[in-house]
């Protein structure tokens, strides 16, 4: 087949790979489509490899206006170096896929999400130098670095911090200052790079290592609390990188990966933002988590009021409608199934069971509807916050698994808590409440939560899954 050929065949692959990604993100937002959209995607993207490796035609333009296509066949070790690499890859990301626990997927998210931003840094490095005389090349390269090597280094500082590694932020003296400062100068010496016709070594490297940097002094001061929006900012970051390098390449699958990758970042930082009711300057500049009281306005008043299994299992089998609020605490204890065997063992006993689930329950949005799908719960009974809330003050019991700052009264009536004016689940409401924790320990934010001091609380401590357990054990005893 002739280059030009050859040309347009790659085009039409990649208009169609594009097309498989908008189609799997699309049905990505719904559970019952969510894994036939990660399919369809992930074969839009094995396509997309394929004729990127093995389809090498370059379109060039002409003095006299027109364009020319120029086929280019790399050695055969180049592609032995591909499969190699495709090969390790694929082995690295199955197994890690395999194994990882869905309570640390925003840590395996973080981490991949690095990688991508480490692509793009090495993108800019080799490619530099050979595009020093042609000022559009530049302008991708520099920025992509830039951008590339900040998500880089501050996906694997947010990696830290939520497996425990790095426990407390550190905030350094007019640190805002500093980044600012930082900022502004790396983007000065980008633009020197670009405009100032230097192909030196050292002053891209140099440039390189400031973005990796910058990436560590913007996460590192962060608390924990916010890390799921910043992997969600970084992610955004990644993709805006991989954006410049589609340009760089002229690669069109690359560019709408990137332009995707990179806006439903930027639109899932802003849903998270508006759950917690968080601007996003707040996030980066603020210490959200770090404060340990309740706040300076209200006192923590009232008792906690322990109950039983058998107590617990009579109010749940006697009651008329129940709402289970999952959490991180579920999540962890992997409880997902055992909890569905209770809803079923309720309905089944007349009772009408409903899930409450808060758009960041269990740290990212979605988090909590995977985690309940995979036990095959019915999607119909996941009720969002808006549509469940209004249903509270009419409910027999709601039983709380594992949440804590998402039910935290506190957020409504203490304008002096961290929290405050978040939007929550309002369980407060209900007839009765049951909370199923393992201690006292406060939440992600830092703070007591009022709840568990509210008279109509009863709390449940103990492993969820042990829990959920001996309740379904009791509630079929009771015949």
């Amino acid at each position: 087949m002739t280059p030009d050929l050859l040309y347009h065949i790659r085009t039409v692959v990649y208009l169609s790979a594009s097309i498989t990604f908008i189609i799997g993100l699309k049905q990505m937002g719904n559970p019952a489509t969510a894994r036939r959209g990660n399919l369809i995607a992930a074969a839009g993207m094995i396509l997309a490899i394929i004729v990127s490796v093995f389809i090498n035609v370059k379109k060039i333009k002409l003095d006299n206006g027109l364009f020319d296509y120029v086929q280019s066949q790399p050695p055969a070790f180049v592609y032995w170096l591909i499969l190699a690499a495709i090969v390790i890859g694929t082995v690295i990301g199955w197994f890690t896929a395999i194994k990882v626990k869905l309570t640390r997927m925003p840590e395996l998210v973080s981490m991949f999400n690095g990688m991508g931003g480490a692509c793009a840094a090495l993108i800019g490095l080799i490619e530099f130098h050979h595009n020093t005389d042609n000022t559009g090349a530049l302008v991708a390269i520099v920025l992509g670095m830039i951008i590339g090597s900040t998500s880089f280094s501050g996906s694997i500082i947010a990696f830290l911090k939520l497996n425990g590694s790095m426990k407390k932020p550190i905030r350094m003296p007019a640190y805002n200052m500093i980044n600012t400062i930082w900022l502004i100068a790396m983007f000065a010496f980008g633009a020197y790079m670009i405009f100032g016709g230097s192909s030196s070594t050292l002053l891209i490297t140099l440039l390189f290592i400031s973005a990796l940097a910058y990436g560590i002094l913007f996460v590192i001061p962060i608390g924990g609390a916010d890390m799921p929006v910043v992997i969600s900012l970084l992610n955004s970051f990644t993709g805006l990188a991989a954006a410049f390098g589609g340009f760089l390449y002229d690669n069109k699958v690359m560019l709408t990966g990137g332009i995707l990758v990179g806006s439903a970042g930027t639109i899932l930082t802003i849903v998270m933002c508006k759950a917690m009711n968080r601007p996003l300057f707040n996030v980066i500049f603020g210490a959200f988590g770090q404060n340990n009281a309740s706040g300076d306005g209200v006192a923590v008043t009232g008792s906690i009021k322990d109950i039983s299994i058998s107590d617990a299992a009579v109010m749940l089998n006697y009651s008329k409608n129940v709402v289970i609020v999952p959490g991180y605490g579920l999540a962890v204890a992997q409880a997902q199934h055992v909890i569905h065997e209770l809803e079923v063992l309720l309905e089944s006993r007349g009772v009408d069971v409903k899930y409450a689930v808060h758009p960041v329950a269990g740290r990212m949005p979605g988090h909590m509807n995977v985690l309940l799908a995979e036990s095959n719960v019915d999607y119909s009974k996941l009720i969002e916050m808006e549509d469940i809330n209004p249903e509270f003050e009419h409910t027999d019991v709601v039983l709380v698994v594992g949440a804590n700052d998402v039910v935290n009264p506190a957020a409504k009536t203490d304008s002096s808590s961290p929290i405050y004016g978040m939007p929550i689940l309002e369980v407060d409401k209900a007839k009765n409440i049951i909370v199923n924790k393992r201690s006292m320990n406060t939440g992600y934010a830092g703070i007591e939560n009022l709840l568990f001091y509210d008279p109509k609380t009863s709390m449940l401590f103990g492993d969820a899954k042990k829990v959920l357990s001996d309740l379904v054990a009791e509630i079929k005893a009771i015949g």
